[in-house]
């Protein structure tokens, strides 16, 4: 299975691609792995991004936009003398990554994107993103995942890194346009978001912009009114200058987070500035203090301390300013980590994800009715949720099951212990008082819990958990095992040799591995297949044929893994060209595939401590494509035992 991730960031855009179980890996779009989000709107009417925006806004300024995303409420854009939606803008930088995916999948799609976007978005904000993805062409199967679940998962997925159901995780996300905290509990299925907030008004640009301040006051009163046109531009020549400037501050800003010092050129009749870091964190203290503060404000929203907490995660790229590691261990008396490249954190969590922690799919949009269930593969609780008490941090009780959370100021250790039991209820399927999680309803529906008209509403808004999401998950894992012969499985003693076969020639273990393709149209044997190097029970099943290929299955039991994996390798050496290899799971088994092309398509695939193997063979029957990606797809989609 093809899964595309996207973190469409307010300056950067970060895409994540795994095919057929292979490591998640960074497509580089133009040779990098990060492509700004920047648009330019050409004369003709069409829309250039990424680098070439940036190259384009040097001879024309006024028709670019380097941070489409921060204007993501503004509806339209004005360009130069171009209107542009906001959304088509979105979508011009999604479809790059679009077509640059498919270039490298030799002209194949995804078959499911997946798109982070902050936890704060409320409805109308994710139907923008989704509605940019649907233009660029990157549907249906699109999943909406909150930032800091997807950063959660990345933390958790390093071997030294680990988040088990019941602990809790930290997130502090300082991108280019806006700051963003919240903190994620693990639970059996995945990730809930326990509490979140963040600061509109604090970015990576307001970093830039305070140094640009800053090297103002240094050089302005040489020409003060060459310096208003700068920040004022007028004319072609100012803009150019001005975008000049701007990128010359950007990157002086970079550089202090690697040295003591550095120079920011300028553009004549000003002399180039030096800066110190020292200076910087002199002028951005203030801001980040707020930031650190409503993180602290936040953990102890959820009645935990920083110390009872997995981690600190840092991610977004502004969080490499050195200084914000420093005041999350003076204010908070924890040391937080930053593991891989902050900007790519949140795209490769995403593939991390379980699908129960995922936000929202498309096609459940149509389904849901008006206030709908909460995010995060939760659905509500069906019986009553506990209702906290005490006051909230505003200094208001709580009035209902929704409302309210634990008393201000770091809970003793008993609060530690409760909050900490209140996650690992999580998973349980109860729910957990006094914590915040984003909203799934249908589009243009408050949140459950969300303040009427006329009442202040507060950023952490609670969170019900409940145990439908949970038991869907449960009786998927227990309905989607096949029992042969309405028994128990076989186990793997009972399948070294082959037993006694049913009325269509399946052993009790060549059941298991066919699954629900044993229903179908088989029979015992090679039917119709010259094939001379099959040996022990053998059964054969037509599938349903699709784009243009024919498909069958050739299921068979040995007597030895020996004799299993000659015969595997024998049919491989038919093949030639390139190969598609991934394991596989389902059904209560673990094992091996291997796609390739000989003759006809196909795909090969071994059973972990079981003489099973099965044998896939594509032909085509028209005009369809066939190779050992759409072996690999088929066989994933209609054979792998479980599906």
């Amino acid at each position: 299975m093809r899964v595309l991730s996207v973190d469409l960031g307010t300056s950067n855009t970060v895409a994540v691609l795994s095919a057929h179980g292979l490591p998640p890996r960074v497509v580089e779009v133009d040779g990098a792995a990060t492509m700004p989000s920047a648009v330019f709107a050409a004369e003709d009417g069409t829309l250039v991004v990424g680098r070439d925006a940036e190259r384009r806004a040097r001879l024309d300024p006024a028709r670019f936009e380097p941070n489409p995303k921060r204007r993501v409420d503004e509806g339209t854009l004005l360009l130069g003398d171009a209107i542009v939606p906001v959304n088509e803008a979105l979508a011009a930088v999604l479809g790059r990554v679009a077509e640059e995916t498919a270039r490298q999948l030799g002209g194949a799609a995804p078959d499911e994107v997946r798109l982070t976007h902050p936890a704060q978005w409320g409805p109308v904000r994710r139907n923008v993103l989704l509605g940019a993805a649907r233009l660029a062409g990157l549907g249906p199967q699109l999943v909406l995942v909150p930032e800091p679940v997807a950063a959660a998962a990345h933390f958790a997925s390093f071997p030294d890194r680990s988040l088990a159901p019941g602990q809790a995780l930290a997130v502090y996300d300082l991108g280019a346009g806006t700051f963003d905290c919240a903190v994620v509990g693990a639970t059996q299925n995945g990730f809930v978001v326990l509490a979140e907030d963040g600061l509109p008004d604090l970015g990576g640009l307001d970093v830039d912009q305070a140094l640009l301040e800053h090297v103002g006051r240094q050089v302005s009163q040489r020409d003060p009114a060459g310096w208003q046109r700068l920040l004022r531009p007028v004319s072609t020549a100012d803009r150019r200058a001005q975008r000049a400037l701007r990128e010359d501050v950007k990157a002086g800003k970079e550089a202090l987070s690697r040295h003591p010092q550095t120079e920011v050129p300028l553009p004549e009749p000003f002399d180039d500035v030096l800066v110190t870091r020292t200076e910087l964190e002199g002028l951005i203290r203030p801001s980040l203090l707020r930031s650190v503060e409503l993180l602290a404000a936040t953990i102890r929203s959820t009645g935990m301390t920083p110390q009872s907490l997995a981690g600190i995660y840092l991610v977004g790229g502004s969080s490499r300013i050195p200084l914000i590691a420093t005041l999350i261990a003076e204010q908070l008396g924890v040391v937080p980590t930053s593991l891989d490249q902050p900007e790519t954190g949140v795209a490769l969590g995403a593939h991390h994800v379980p699908q129960d922690g995922t936000s929202m799919r498309t096609q459940d949009l149509a389904g849901m009715a008006r206030g709908g269930p909460a995010t995060g593969g939760f659905a509500p609780p069906t019986g009553p949720t506990p209702t906290p008490t005490g006051p909230t941090p505003t200094g208001h009780a709580s009035t209902g099951p929704t409302g309210g959370f634990p008393s201000a100021g770091y809970p003793a250790s008993t609060s530690q212990q409760v909050s900490a039991a209140a996650i690992a209820g999580a998973a349980q399927g109860h729910g957990v008082p006094g914590v915040s999680q984003p909203y799934q309803g249908s589009y243009g529906t408050p949140p459950v819990g969300a303040a009427m008209p006329g009442k202040k509403k507060s950023r952490r808004k609670p969170v019900l958990i409940g145990v439908a999401g949970l038991l869907v998950a449960v009786a998927a894992t227990v309905t989607g095992v096949y029992v042969a012969n309405g028994s128990s499985l076989p186990t793997a003693q009972e399948c070294q040799k082959p037993g006694d076969k049913d009325d269509k020639g399946f052993t009790s273990c060549l059941r298991q591995l066919a699954g629900k393709v044993a229903d179908g149209s088989c029979s015992a044997g090679l039917e119709d297949m010259d094939l001379t190097k099959f040996t022990g029970v053998t059964v054969t099943c037509r599938l349903k044929g699709g784009d243009g290929v024919a498909y069958n299955v050739v299921y068979s039991h040995f007597d030895s893994m020996e004799a299993a994996d000659q015969a595997a390798d024998t049919i491989l050496a038919m093949t030639k060209g390139n190969r598609v290899e991934a394991d596989w799971a389902g059904n209560g088994l673990r094992g091996h595939y291997r796609s390739a092309m000989g003759t006809v398509g196909i795909t090969v695939f071994t059973v972990k401590d079981r003489p099973l193997v099965g044998y896939l063979f594509g032909v085509k029957a028209g005009q369809g494509t066939l190779n050992a990606d759409v072996m690999s797809d088929y066989f994933e989609k209609n054979v792998q035992p479980g599906t």
